[in-house]
C-alpha cells in the first residue's frame, strides 16, 4: 500500500514560508531561503538530478489550492513532480496537464476526496502531501500521514506561516531517521494512527 508523507522544509523557528506571501514572493519574503539545501552548491545538472530522485518513489501528490495558485509559475512547464497533483479546493477547475506526467487535478471533496483519487493514481507507489501548511495540519488531524519529513533549516524568519501553530493537534511522533546535509537537518517521523 502507498506510505502517505508529508514533506515539507521549515525555519528553526517553525514557519514554512516567510511574510508577506503572494505572487511576487510565492514562499513570502526571505522564505525561497528554506529551499537553497536542495541547490546551493549544485550545477543545474545536479540539481536536476536531485529533484529527479527525490520523486522517484512518488506516484501522486496532494497540495492545497493556494499552494498551488503561488507554485504554478515557478514550477513551469515541466514541473519536477512528473506525477498526477491532487489539489484540495472549494473552487472547481478543469485539470491542468503539464510536461512530464504532471498533471492538476481540482478535488473539492476534501483531503480524504484527494487522498481516495491519489491512492488510484499513484499505483502503489508513495503519496506526498506537500502543502501548505493548513492542509498538512488538515492531514494530521485526520491521522492520515503515514510520516512526516521536515527539513529543519538553520534559518530564523521571524515571521510568516507556521507549520505548527496553536491548531495543531498533540501527536506523539515516533522518530524514524535524523540526517545532517549541507544547510539541512532532515527528521523523519512515523505518525501514529
Amino acid at each position: 500500500m502507498s506510505r502517505v508523507f508529508l514533506d515539507l522544509s521549515m525555519s528553526l523557528d517553525g514557519f514554512v514560508a516567510g511574510p508577506d506571501v503572494g505572487p511576487e514572493q510565492p514562499m513570502g519574503r526571505e522564505g525561497e531561503r528554506l529551499h537553497d539545501w536542495m541547490f546551493t552548491g549544485k550545477t543545474d545538472e545536479e540539481a536536476a538530478a536531485f529533484q529527479t530522485a527525490k520523486f522517484r518513489n512518488v506516484g501522486a501528490v496532494i497540495i492545497g489550492r493556494r499552494t498551488l495558485d503561488l507554485g504554478l509559475g515557478p514550477w513551469g512547464d515541466n514541473p519536477a513532480f512528473h506525477a498526477p497533483c491532487f489539489v484540495v479546493t472549494s473552487r472547481p477547475h478543469e485539470t491542468i496537464v503539464r510536461e512530464g506526467g504532471t498533471s492538476y487535478t481540482f478535488v473539492t471533496k476534501g483531503i480524504e476526496g484527494a487522498l481516495a483519487q491519489a491512492r488510484t493514481a499513484a499505483g502503489g507507489k508513495d503519496i506526498m502531501v506537500l502543502g501548505g501548511a493548513d492542509l498538512a495540519r488538515q492531514y494530521l488531524e485526520a491521522r492520515l500521514l503515514d510520516e512526516m519529513q521536515i527539513h529543519l533549516v538553520p534559518l530564523l524568519l521571524g515571521g510568516g506561516t507556521r507549520l505548527f501553530g496553536e491548531s495543531a493537534p498533540p501527536v506523539d511522533l515516533e522518530p524514524i531517521e535524523v540526517a545532517q546535509g549541507s544547510g539541512v537537518v532532515h527528521l523523519r517521523y512515523r505518525v501514529p494512527r
